[in-house]
C-alpha cells in the first residue's frame, strides 16, 4: 500500500467529484491528481526523491492536502511542522529531521528562509511550484512500498523534548481504512479540515476522506465564529476537534440557532467534560463519538459508538457511554493492565495503565533508538502512560495522564474528575487541574481557570463548588484566574507549563 494510491483511485473512480473545497474555489478529485503529480515533478526536479525528508510549512490548505500526497508519490518522508511552535523549535525539528527541503506556502515565507539559512535545507515555494506544469520527469518517480515510512510527525513536548514519531505507509494506509469502516465513511461525506492538518487529530482525515472519495472542506486558522460558519455554509457532515475547541464553539453565542448537516461530531486529543458533551449534542443535535487515540497510533485507539445492544438502553446510559473513552478501535489490541503486566479487572473502579499492539502503531522514533525501546513492554505493547479503568462493556475511560496524577498526602487525586466537575460551573470557560510541590502535603490540587465574557466568582467559591460535589480533598486549594490557558499547536492545554509557571511561596 502507497499513500498515493487512495488518491489515484478516488479520481479513477469519482474523477468529477469535489475534492478540495475552499470558499473561493472547487478542485474535482481529477484535478486534484493533476495538481499532486504537478507538484511531485516539480519536487523531483528539485532532487526531492525516495526517503528524502521534506519539511512542510502550511495551514489547513488545499495545498497542504497536495503535499501530503506529492510526497507519497515521490516515496519521500513528509514532516509536517507545528507553525505555532518557536522559530528555535521549528529549527530543532528540521534539523533533528536532516530535512533535504522546507515546502512551505507564501504567508510562511519569511519564517521558512529564517529556518533554512542556517542548514543544508533548501526553502521551495509551493504556489510557485504549483504554477508551473512540466512534463513528468522520463524517468518513473519512485512509489515507496508499504514499510516505508511515510510520515514523521514530532511530539508536542508537553513532556519534554520532541521526538520523530515513524509512520509508515501502511500503518497510515491501515488507519484510514479502519475510519472508513468504523465511521461508516463515504462519498457524500464533507469533512472540515478544522483542526490542524500538521496534527494527527486531523490529519488521519486526509487519506480516509480521499479513499471514500468525499470531499475535503479548509478552514485555513481556528476562530470560533468561523470554524460554525464553516459547518454551516459548506453543510459539512463530520469532523474530528479537539474539546478546547468544541467548548468555545458551543459556548458562542447563537450556536444552537445554527442549522447543521452535521451527522456525527467527533472530538479526540485531550479528555472532554460530560458537561461540555451534552452541550456539544444539543448544539451540533447529531451522533457525538468521543475519541482516543496517540500520534504514535496514527491515530485511533478507541470510540465511543455504540453498538445495536447498547442503543436499547435508556438515553441517560447512553450519553454516559459516550462521554467515556471508548471501545477499542478496528484492529487495535488493547489491554489496561497493572504495573506488572496483568489486567485490571472490568470493574469500572480498578486502574491500569492502556497498552496496545496493531498495525497502525508506529515502529518508533526517528534516530532515537532509547526512546523507541522505552516505549514498548516486553512483550512488545506500547506503553502508552495513559490511566483508565475497564467497565463490562469492554468501554475504558481515561482517568489520567500518569504524569498528571497528583498526590496529595496519602490521596490521589485524578486531575480529569475535578475538571469535569469545575465544567459544571456556568462561569468557567476552560480549565485546568494539575499538581504543585507542597511542604506538608508533598502536593496540592491546583486549578487554572478562564471565565466566560461577562461572568464573575472567586477562589472561594470554585472551591465551594467541588467540595459540594466530590471529596474534599479533591478540591482545588490553589485557584487561579487566567486569560487564556497554555496550549501546544493541535490545541491540548500545557499542564507543565501551568505546573512550571505556578508561583510559589
Amino acid at each position: 500500500m502507497n499513500l498515493f494510491s487512495l488518491l489515484a483511485n478516488a479520481a479513477a473512480i469519482a474523477p468529477r467529484s469535489p475534492a478540495l473545497v475552499t470558499d473561493d474555489q472547487v478542485v474535482t478529485y481529477e484535478e486534484a491528481l493533476q495538481l499532486v503529480e504537478r507538484l511531485a515533478a516539480q519536487l523531483h526536479a528539485c532532487g526531492i526523491g525516495d526517503g528524502d525528508r521534506l519539511a512542510g510549512l502550511c495551514a489547513n490548505t488545499p495545498a497542504h492536502f497536495v503535499a501530503y500526497f506529492a510526497a507519497a508519490r515521490l516515496g519521500a518522508i513528509f514532516v509536517p511542522l507545528n507553525w505555532r511552535l518557536s522559530d528555535a523549535e521549528m529549527a530543532a525539528v528540521v534539523q533533528h529531521a536532516e530535512c533535504k527541503a522546507l515546502l512551505f506556502e507564501a504567508e510562511f515565507a519569511p519564517l521558512a528562509r529564517s529556518l533554512t539559512a542556517r542548514q543544508a535545507t533548501t526553502a521551495l515555494p509551493i504556489e510557485a511550484l504549483l504554477g508551473e506544469a512540466p512534463e513528468l520527469a522520463a524517468a518513473p518517480m519512485p512509489r515507496a512500498d508499504a514499510d516505508a515510512i511515510a510520515h514523521l510527525y514530532y511530539t508536542s513536548g508537553t513532556t519534554g523534548r520532541p521526538k520523530g514519531v515513524m509512520l509508515t505507509h501502511s500503518n497510515v494506509g491501515t488507519h484510514a481504512h479502519s475510519a472508513v469502516l468504523e465511521l461508516a465513511l463515504n462519498a457524500r461525506d464533507r469533512w472540515a479540515h478544522i483542526a490542524p492538518m500538521f496534527h494527527l487529530a486531523d490529519a488521519w482525515a486526509t487519506f480516509a476522506i480521499t479513499e471514500v472519495a468525499g470531499a475535503h472542506v479548509f478552514l485555513p486558522r481556528f476562530a470560533t465564529a468561523a470554524a460554525l460558519d464553516l459547518l454551516t455554509r459548506h453543510r459539512i457532515t463530520i469532523t474530528n476537534l479537539v474539546p478546547t475547541m468544541l467548548n468555545l464553539m458551543v459556548k458562542e453565542p447563537g450556536a444552537g440557532s445554527r442549522t447543521f448537516s452535521l451527522r456525527a461530531m467527533l472530538s479526540g486529543g485531550a479528555p472532554i467534560a460530560p458537561e461540555v458533551v451534552a452541550q456539544v449534542i444539543a448544539t451540533f443535535r447529531c451522533t457525538y463519538v468521543q475519541t482516543y487515540g496517540m500520534t504514535e497510533t496514527s491515530p485511533y485507539l478507541t470510540l465511543s459508538l455504540l453498538d445495536d445492544t447498547l442503543r436499547q438502553l435508556p438515553p441517560a446510559q447512553q450519553l454516559a457511554l459516550q462521554c467515556r473513552t471508548g471501545r477499542p478501535f478496528r484492529g487495535v489490541d488493547l489491554r489496561v493492565v497493572h504495573e506488572n503486566g496483568t489486567a485490571i479487572r472490568a470493574d469500572d473502579r480498578e486502574v491500569g495503565e492502556i497498552r496496545v499492539k496493531g498495525a497502525t502503531v508506529t515502529k518508533g522514533y526517528w534516530r532515537d533508538p532509547e526512546a523507541t525501546a522505552a516505549a514498548f513492554d516486553q512483550h512488545g505493547y506500547l506503553c502508552t502512560g495513559d490511566l483508565a479503568t475497564l467497565d463490562r462493556h469492554g468501554f475504558v475511560n481515561i482517568v489520567d495522564r500518569k504524569k498528571d496524577v497528583i498526590k496529595t498526602g496519602a490521596e490521589t487525586v485524578f486531575s480529569t474528575e475535578v475538571e469535569n466537575v469545575l465544567y459544571q460551573h456556568g462561569a468557567i470557560l476552560e480549565c485546568a487541574v494539575y499538581g504543585v510541590p507542597d511542604s506538608l502535603w508533598g502536593e496540592v490540587v491546583a486549578a487554572a481557570i478562564v471565565l466566560r465574557p461577562g461572568h464573575q466568582t472567586d477562589a472561594a467559591a470554585i472551591t465551594a463548588h467541588c467540595k459540594e460535589r466530590i471529596a474534599h480533598y479533591k478540591a482545588p486549594r490553589a485557584v487561579r484566574f487566567v486569560d487564556a490557558l497554555p496550549k501546544t499547536g493541535s490545541g491540548k492545554i500545557q499542564k507543565r507549563k501551568l505546573r512550571d509557571d505556578h508561583p510559589r511561596g
